[in-house]
């Protein structure tokens, strides 16, 4: 990929986003590295995001807690920070807000869509999902254009009617994320496999653990469907999140990574594990499809029991090298070239 950058050398971007720490996820991981990668590169990176204002958890989802802020409260944040760039990450209390700042200013604004609310809301509340795919679409149709991660959501979405799409990738940190000596889990029968991310319904962990194939089941991570989980599989290990070195050293002694979502919209958990040289055994969805394009780095079966036992064949190194493709910076680049400045007219945008 190319270093040059458009449009953006030098600017102050601002990027909106409901979901923020505390929460761990994909999202927040993704906002955050790709920050400090365009901030590294010059650019002022600013966020407006739910730590700037009175919060209450969502039903059922305590550990999401989503903004009570009021229209004058964003405004007057977005000027403060006078950027040359708004993007709108999530389609929450805070992008609603930021979304009618801009147009009721007639500012230009990018967008990106980075999680299935239809599929997950549906799991939840007994409504269409279509439903909810008409509020994206009315949310996003407004945007100069919306950023998605992978070519294959890129053509789901374009048939669900979306228009402006445009790709932006994920990235992995290569020297937390790297192959070494296996650490952990030595106390447990092999094969070590592993499961990372939050441990809710629209994740499909169960699938993970319902797995035939012999050996121990770790899982990292935690959320609504946790204790219920552990009662369920009391052979499993529940180790809750962890972060930084230990994750690291977590992905390195793993023998596979089950990625069991079907929603999901990427996995950052897939390249993290690549990078640490553990291969991936997933469902042929987006995001694995797009991510595990290398079949030495990854097995794909709608059997998953199939697919854990075609990847504990495969070769580390080949997996740490279809890792290396992954880079925060190239993401941050991409990034970059797809904003619009905010007074550039919407129908001049291509």
């Amino acid at each position: 990929m190319s270093n040059q950058v458009n449009h953006v050398v030098s600017s102050r971007l601002l990027i909106v986003t409901d979901a923020w720490r505390p929460q761990i996820n994909g999202v927040v991981r993704t906002l955050e590295s790709v920050g400090q990668a365009l901030t590294s590169m010059g650019h002022q990176v600013h966020y407006l995001t739910p730590e700037r204002f009175w919060t209450v958890p969502v039903p059922s989802y305590p550990e999401v807690r989503i903004s009570l802020a009021s229209p004058g409260a964003v405004s007057r944040q977005i000027q403060m920070v006078n950027p040359d760039h708004i993007h709108i990450a999530t389609e929450g209390p805070l992008g609603l807000l930021a979304r009618q700042y801009c147009i009721d200013r007639r500012l230009c604004f990018t967008t990106s869509f980075h999680t299935r609310f239809p599929e997950y809301v549906a799991m939840r509340v007994p409504v269409p999902t279509e439903w909810g795919y008409s509020y994206m679409r009315w949310f996003h149709a407004a945007a100069a254009r919306t950023l998605v991660p992978t070519p294959s959501l890129r053509d789901d979405l374009t048939a669900r009617g979306f228009e402006r799409l445009g790709l932006w990738s994920r990235g992995v940190d290569g020297v937390r994320f790297r192959p070494g000596a296996k650490t952990m889990f030595n106390d447990l029968a092999g094969p070590h496999l592993l499961y990372v991310g939050r441990v809710a319904a629209e994740k499909n962990v169960e699938a993970f653990l319902d797995l035939e194939v012999p050996g121990s089941k770790i899982v990292v991570g935690d959320g609504p469907d946790c204790a219920r989980l552990m009662r369920e599989h009391p052979e499993a290990v529940f180790m809750g999140y962890r972060h930084g070195e230990e994750l690291g050293a977590i992905y390195r002694s793993a023998d596979v990574l089950v990625f069991p979502s079907r929603t999901d919209t990427f996995g950052n958990v897939i390249t993290e594990a690549l990078a640490s040289g553990t291969p991936v055994a997933a469902l042929p969805v987006t995001g694995p499809l797009d991510v595990l394009s290398d079949p030495r780095a990854g097995a794909l079966h709608e059997d998953l029991n199939v697919a854990v036992t075609r990847a504990l064949r495969l070769s580390r190194t080949d997996a740490r090298q279809h890792g290396e493709l992954f880079t925060w910076a190239a993401s941050a680049r991409q990034l970059a070239n797809a904003l619009e400045p905010l007074h550039r007219r919407l129908d001049a945008v291509g």
